[in-house]
């Protein structure tokens, strides 16, 4: 597996993953719709974010946006096709973005995640520091906000 900077020319095959990722977590349609932007990866955001991909047998399998930088970089995005979760993928894509958050000058990463990925993130050293609280679809949501330290 190779981490590579993502192409804006990419923009489709990011934003494929990042549909099919939440999806593997049984949310209703109506909510990923609603998911819709957040999800959707532009060539212009490809073009002006610190974006990689994880290649692997050469398709990309995964990939990673921080936002930012200041001395807290935001993990924008880190999504990984479900056939590649368990195999070291998401891992590799974190600790390359903290050395390309690291490169950047930052101090920390701030993550807004999936309830479901939490324990990923707790795993791979994260805290978390609070929760972010919202409605959709009549239904309330806490997504947990935790912060990695370098």
């Amino acid at each position: 597996m190779q981490i590579v900077r993502a192409k804006p020319a990419d923009a489709a095959v990011l934003t494929d993953i990042a549909f099919t990722a939440k999806r593997h977590w049984g949310y209703p349609e109506k909510w990923m719709e609603n998911w819709r932007d957040a999800l959707t990866i532009a060539p212009e955001f490809i073009a002006s974010h610190e974006v990689y991909s994880a290649v692997a047998e050469g398709r990309i399998a995964g990939f990673y946006a921080l936002g930012g930088p200041t001395d807290r970089v935001q993990l924008l995005h880190l999504w990984v096709l479900p056939a590649a979760m368990g195999r070291g993928v998401g891992r590799a894509l974190f600790i390359h973005a903290i050395a390309t958050a690291t490169e950047l000058g930052c101090r920390e990463m701030e993550i807004e995640s999936d309830p479901n990925a939490e324990g990923f993130y707790q795993h791979m050293g994260a805290q978390r520091v609070g929760t972010n609280c919202l409605v959709l679809d009549g239904h309330s949501r806490e997504l947990p906000v935790l912060i990695f330290k370098f």
